[in-house]
């Protein structure tokens, strides 16, 4: 019944109609919509909001998803293992937005010296951390040695996206220390660099063993020409753009327009184009970004690129978290067992920490500093893709108990380092925090938490 002909616009009812108590359903579009738009002001005012407690808002968007997904009205569990393609999909695009705004913020020119701690962190702590996962794996929690292979590849590089308290602020804001710089070059670089190790987990899981020659055609293609190729590109487009930018014909100052979305259109091109080159995208995504950046080191066009980055990428960020937050309300840590939480906590509390602790031994950084580049190797949105590629490249019999572990540790890691990282983080800063000016708080956008 259309009530609209229903008597006047006051309450007065007439003949077969029921007034104002026969109002229909809401309509799922309009509710959906509220929902929306209340997950996006939250994503814009809860970074403040939380600035200074020890919460953060991952946190907050887990927890939505939970209770969102957990009412009867949801009807739908969103498990990676029911939707792998999208979720593979969904995490790559989070991914390669994040890795072009952690290029793009950084000051200090890549430089062999100047990343010194970066090279130590990707080569040792890297390294190390997928070999210890790898031996839990399989000699404690018993999975095969090639689940177990793609369970510490996936868990290799620490999280670009869900570790922006722990990183550098937006280009020229001089919130670059060595702690958060460390961090933020090593957490775009090891995305790409994991990626050798998930596919030599791939070709053990296909072919059931890895032969001399297996190793050699992978250290050939996945190690060599791929990462090469992955430098290469991102080198080349990064030189490309910065040189369309700043330095075509005066009349056309490509640079003036303001217009951040060009760092959405870099980073597609810069992943699309390397991938069909049978290069790593998100290592060419990256040095793309870095090398754009040196393009006019000190303009402010590069604020802008940051700023739409940025908030791209945390609205992904919240989609990504809130199903995260619906899986596990749904049925994802299911098949953990003791051995599994136990192991969990030990690769979040000791494996990265010492792993990242031996890599720093030598390096003149004070103490405390080295203990929390050691201690903040948070994991996240990385590992979700690195395990969906792999599952949805080879067939796996751990997979939901894979998932099942990957989704604990991720858990862990958020509530952990998102309780610790406000203070622990403003203990390294000169006075003990940082206080922002009136001018920064006005211009600076909000990063996510």
């Amino acid at each position: 019944m259309n009530y609209k002909h229903c008597g006047a616009i006051v309450n007065v009812k007439t003949e077969g109609c029921d007034g104002l108590m026969d109002l229909p359903a809401p309509d799922p579009y309009l509710v959906a919509l509220v929902g929306i738009g209340t997950m996006i002001l939250l994503v814009a005012w809860l970074p403040l909001a939380l600035s200074r407690l020890p919460i953060s808002t991952p946190m907050i968007f887990i927890a939505a998803g939970f209770v969102l997904f957990a009412l009867p009205i949801s009807g739908v569990a969103p498990n990676p293992l029911h939707y792998p393609n999208a979720t593979e999909k969904l995490s790559e695009l989070a991914i390669i937005i994040a890795l072009m705004g952690a290029g793009l913020k950084l000051d200090r020119p890549l430089t062999f010296r100047g990343w010194g701690l970066t090279w130590r962190l990707l080569a040792v702590t890297m390294t190390l951390s997928i070999a210890i996962v790898f031996a839990l794996g399989w000699q404690v929690l018993g999975l095969s040695a090639a689940a177990a292979l793609l369970l510490g590849s996936a868990l290799a590089p620490t999280d670009p996206v869900l570790a922006a308290d722990v990183q550098v602020g937006p280009p020229q804001s001089g919130e670059e220390d060595e702690v958060r710089f460390s961090l933020t070059s090593e957490a775009g670089l090891n995305d790409g660099l994991a990626f050798p190790f998930v596919n030599l987990a791939i070709a053990f899981a296909v072919a059931g063993s890895l032969s001399s020659e297996l190793l050699a055609e992978w250290f050939a293609m996945d190690v060599a020409w791929k990462i090469a190729m992955g430098v290469g590109a991102g080198w080349a487009i990064g030189r490309g753009l910065a040189w369309v930018t700043f330095h075509v014909p005066h009349r056309v100052r490509f640079s003036s327009t303001g217009d951040g979305f060009v760092a959405l259109g870099a980073t597609l091109l810069s992943y699309s184009l390397t991938e069909l080159a049978h290069g790593y995208g998100f290592l060419a995504v990256f040095i793309a970004a870095v090398t754009y950046r040196s393009g006019e080191r000190e303009h402010e066009y590069y604020r802008a690129l940051h700023d739409f980055a940025d908030e791209a990428e945390r609205l992904l960020i919240m989609v990504v978290l809130l199903l995260f937050g619906g899986a596990i309300a749904g049925d994802l840590l299911a098949p953990l067992t003791l051995a599994d939480i136990a192991v969990a906590l030990a690769i979040v509390l000791v494996v990265r920490p010492l792993a990242a602790w031996l890599a720093l031994i030598g390096r003149p950084e004070p103490r405390r500093e080295r203990a929390l580049i050691s201690f903040f190797g948070i994991r996240g949105v990385g590992s979700f893709y690195y395990l969906a590629f792999g599952l949805n490249a080879a067939s796996f019999a751990e997979a939901p108990r894979l998932w099942a572990l990957l989704g604990l540790i991720v858990l862990m890691s958020v509530f952990i380092h998102g309780i610790t990282a406000t203070p622990l983080m403003r203990a390294v800063q000169p006075g003990g925090e940082r206080e922002a000016t009136a001018e920064g708080e006005a211009s600076r956008p909000v990063e996510p938490r």
